[in-house]
């Protein structure tokens, strides 16, 4: 594969498929949920902070269909289902924990960026709303 600026990230390549996959935020977040091992469904909705099940309940499914989770229903009463990473899907444990590193290191300089800009923003939009005072026009003396 060439590296050639934007020959990775062409529409048919493995880079951006992999790209849409994780990109998600619930996706990355489960993805280090069950990095500690297999998990239950109401276990990676405390895990995750502030998942709702219906979000989570597709995100496993994206994950599934993508060979990156697997699913087990154990057969017991009451049922039970656990969902865990694929041979697949640990491979990306190295990626998910280097950017959780990043994450740590940067983290406070893109909020401190990213409120500097918001409130750029604002200033620009009050500038822009702002109401000016109408101009007077002064009427030219008459000629003699």
């Amino acid at each position: 594969m060439s590296l050639r600026p934007g020959v990775a990230f062409l529409a048919d390549c493995p880079a951006l498929l992999a790209m849409e996959i994780i990109a998600s935020k619930w996706s990355m977040v489960t993805l280090f949920a069950l990095t500690g091992g297999p998990l239950r469904h109401g276990e990676l909705v405390e895990l995750s902070g502030g998942i709702s099940r219906k979000v989570l309940t597709q995100t496993l499914r994206r994950l599934q269909a993508n060979g990156l989770v697997e699913r087990h229903a154990y057969a017991e009463a009451p049922p039970r289902v656990e969902y865990a990473l694929t041979d697949l899907g640990r491979t990306l444990e190295e990626p998910i924990r280097m950017l959780t590193a990043w994450a740590r290191e940067n983290g406070e300089a893109v909020v401190t960026f990213r409120e500097a800009a918001e409130a750029a923003r604002t200033v620009e939009a009050d500038r822009a709303t702002a109401v000016e005072p109408p101009r007077v026009r002064r009427r030219a003396a008459p000629q003699q």
